[in-house]
């Protein structure tokens, strides 16, 4: 049993402690406005809409100097993000999210980072490999799309419960990103089956004739 699911805080964004398990690489499929506190939200093909990865000041430092300033160039693009239990807020080691790792760069990236005040130290990040080409039967990311809508239809929004979902439906355990086609179209045909019945029940007059 892959006890990840179990340890995942409750958020509605990516945290340092959903990355207890090990560094992971992302796919950018989009980079909304934020709040002035955090104001970037990159959406990735892993972790949804719904759990964006909100940069500090620092990371966004490294995408700008390795990527420029447009973020809709980011799109496709990925990078590996990790947990850094020694990131300090105030007096204390809090922990937070770096990037190691970015595509799209041809050679390491260093640069001079603030990690106190007065205080700077260099960084760098590392040339991330190219994707392996993309499996024909596995999940694309237009059915990921599809297959979060048909849950968000459903009201299965915490991943624990869709995890559950998805183990119940197949018969086994599979993570969403290891689906094949034909395991995605399963899951979404039997969430669909779900909403269909609530629609038509809503449109009977009371008495149900």
């Amino acid at each position: 049993m892959d006890l990840t699911t179990t340890i995942e805080p409750k958020s509605d964004q990516l945290n340092a402690d959903d990355l207890m398990a090990g560094p992971r690489t992302v796919t950018i499929t989009e980079v909304r406005k934020g709040s002035n506190e955090q104001p970037v939200n990159v959406v990735t093909a892993e972790f949804g809409p719904g759990r964006p990865y909100k940069p500090s000041k620092s990371m966004r430092r490294v995408m700008v100097a390795a990527w420029g300033v447009d973020s809709a160039a980011y799109l496709g693009r990925r990078m590996t993000i990790y947990r850094d239990p020694k990131i300090r807020f105030g007096p204390d080691e809090v922990g937070g999210i770096r990037i190691s790792h970015l595509s799209h760069i041809d050679k390491p990236l260093t640069m001079a980072l603030t990690v106190s005040k007065g205080k700077r130290t260099p960084y760098r990040v590392q040339p991330l490999a190219d994707a392996p080409a993309p499996d024909p039967d596995r999940i694309g990311q237009d059915q990921m799309r599809d297959l979060i809508a048909a849950f968000d239809a459903v009201g299965i929004t915490e991943r624990a419960d869709r995890s559950r979902y998805v183990t119940d439906t197949l018969g086994r355990e599979v993570a969403a990103a290891d689906m094949t086609r034909a395991q995605a179209d399963t899951v979404i045909a039997a969430l669909l089956a779900l909403v269909e019945p609530a629609a038509d029940a809503a449109e009977l007059p009371i008495g149900g004739e």
